[in-house]
């Protein structure tokens, strides 16, 4: 599957019907995030079973604001609508992988049930 462009309008959409989805926050001027690019599009190609989304920051800044991306490119990875993963910083197609086979191994339902028992912030 090759990666697509989400908006405001299409992000939760995006983040709720879809098993694994990882965003990647990027803009055009930044060097680091079309470095990764190249990386982040094969990934999508080796797995057909997450969704790689990307958010241009400059197109998109309310969506950016509300994800809080204060650095680019910042990679986040959801399951099952939940953020489990979010960190600044370009990543190597090891590295990148490597997240990818952490997430589809999740348990879910465990950290549901952190969730649930977590207090109220």
């Amino acid at each position: 599957m090759a990666t697509i462009d989400i908006s405001e309008k299409t992000f939760n959409d995006t983040i709720s019907g879809n098993d694994i989805v990882l965003v990647d926050f990027w803009a055009a001027w930044c060097g680091p995030c079309r470095m990764f690019a190249p990386t982040f599009s094969k990934a999508s190609e080796a797995h057909p079973d997450v969704v790689f989304a990307k958010v241009d920051t400059e197109a998109e800044p309310g969506l950016s604001a509300a994800a809080r991306i204060t650095s680019i490119p910042t990679l986040m990875a959801f399951r099952d609508g939940i953020l489990v993963f979010s960190q600044p910083g370009a990543m190597n197609a090891s590295g990148l992988d490597e997240l990818i086979t952490a997430v589809k191994g999740l348990d879910m339902e465990e950290i549901r049930a952190k969730m649930a028992a977590a207090p109220a912030s």
